[in-house]
């Protein structure tokens, strides 16, 4: 099978928004609360951070297990990165995730501004200056056939989309709203013109969002 990118568990308000306004290094997400937003995730037996016996089986629980299934590289914007504009001033800011990052893999960052790659626990971090498209291929190389997951945020995801370089996404609904933000749509019917798409709703009340790329030659022969 072709080397795919996949966006997987990216969650997103019922207006659209996948981040809220006004990030620091205390609140990653703004003024979005990111219990709200990803409590689907937190609460099932397989959340990675999971401290503690239990947690919730079911849909919720097989999206989460589903996140490294074939990944071998991930791609995010600087802002998923984190809180820092501009040059960087700080190499000693390695991340939000600690000593060992959950990606276990290369990882793209996109940014303007020029920082050595470093490596933690089995993570490497790239910082790339470069299109979509050749930061595709990069990853796409670095993933040694596996897939590439897209990991955001909302403008990463949008300006790969833009490039028709996205293969498939789940995007999970959370039953809240942010009134402003950064938007991945404005409907979840946006890119039904591009991609096959289902939606099941899970007893947590999310909404997992399921598309995949149409392919133009089977269209045209309908």
């Amino acid at each position: 099978m072709a080397q795919r990118i996949r966006v997987q568990n990216f969650t997103v308000s019922q207006d659209g928004y996948g981040t809220g306004e006004g990030q620091t290094l205390e609140q990653p997400f703004g003024h979005a609360d990111p219990g709200e937003l990803i409590a689907w995730g937190f609460d099932t037996a397989s959340w990675p951070g999971r401290t503690a016996p239990g947690g919730s089986r079911g849909l919720d629980d097989y999206f989460t297990r589903d996140f490294a299934r074939g990944i071998g590289a991930e791609i995010m914007g600087r802002n998923k990165f984190g809180p820092q504009r501009g040059p960087w001033t700080d190499h000693d800011w390695v991340g939000w995730w600690g000593d060992t990052p959950p990606f276990h893999t290369p990882v793209f960052v996109l940014t303007h501004h020029a920082r050595p790659a470093f490596a933690l626990a089995d993570t490497t971090f790239h910082f790339l200056n470069a299109t979509p498209a050749d930061v595709a291929e990069k990853a796409k190389a670095a993933a040694d056939g596996l897939d590439v997951r897209l990991g955001g945020g909302p403008t990463t995801i949008r300006s790969f989309l833009d490039e028709g370089l996205v293969d498939e996404m789940h995007v999970v609904v959370a039953p809240t709203k942010l009134g402003g933000g950064v938007r991945l749509w404005d409907s979840t019917e946006e890119f039904d013109d591009r991609f096959h798409h289902e939606a099941i709703s899970s007893p947590s009340g999310v909404t997992h969002h399921l598309l995949w790329r149409r392919d133009p030659s089977t269209e045209q022969k309908r």
